[in-house]
């Protein structure tokens, strides 16, 4: 009797092992990328389009930039990832940038081609590149402002029931005078039951 308990077990192992190597290979589109995704208690798209949405929206009617006679330019230098989980956080900073070149006209130096832009540099003043179309030194903008912030998070759980919640904190910073012209956050909490037998 121990024996066919014991090849039972076996076998439904090796179905639940091949099954799951075929687990997920149908899929398809989901053409509403903005609907809630909550399939797990971890950061989700969900959540950065969530917070980018309503950051966006605040420094967007903020004095600083609604008043601004000329578009700012901004310089991004991260979002600091707080949390236990591993997050792009780059991903945060680049929806971000191109929402805020929608709805603000903001203008933005790109940070992390500075050393492709001086190797270019080097080659256009090589003697290779016509005189006429050659770029240098002395001719980039330089940033008014420098956006930054950090993403947090809290998990609690008493039992079956868990709650984690995240705050997103971004900063914009006059790089002139280093005051803070505007600072705001988004908090996101989220619930979840685990089922008694944790399906």
């Amino acid at each position: 009797m121990k024996l066919l308990i014991a090849l039972t077990l076996i076998a439904a192992m090796g179905l639940i092992s091949c099954g799951g190597n075929k687990a997920f290979t149908r899929g398809s589109y989901d053409d509403n990328v903005d609907s809630t995704n909550l399939l797990n208690d971890r950061w989700s798209e969900s959540d950065m389009q969530n917070a980018v949405k309503d950051l966006v929206k605040s420094a967007s009617s903020h004095y600083a930039i609604r008043t601004a006679k000329k578009p700012p330019v901004v310089m991004v230098t991260g979002i600091q990832n707080k949390t236990e989980e591993h997050i792009d956080t780059q991903n945060i900073s680049d929806m971000l940038r191109v929402e805020l070149m929608r709805s603000a006209s903001l203008q933005f130096v790109d940070k992390a081609a500075r050393d492709s832009i001086a190797d270019e540099y080097k080659y256009q003043n090589s003697g290779m590149v016509k005189g006429s179309t050659k770029k240098g030194p002395g001719g980039q903008i330089g940033a008014d402002y420098i956006l930054n912030g950090r993403l947090d998070s809290i998990v609690q759980q008493a039992g079956r029931d868990k709650t984690v919640y995240y705050k997103v904190t971004l900063n914009l910073t006059n790089l002139k005078t280093s005051l803070i012209v505007w600072s705001d956050y988004k908090q996101i909490r989220k619930k979840y039951h685990k089922s008694r037998f944790g399906l």
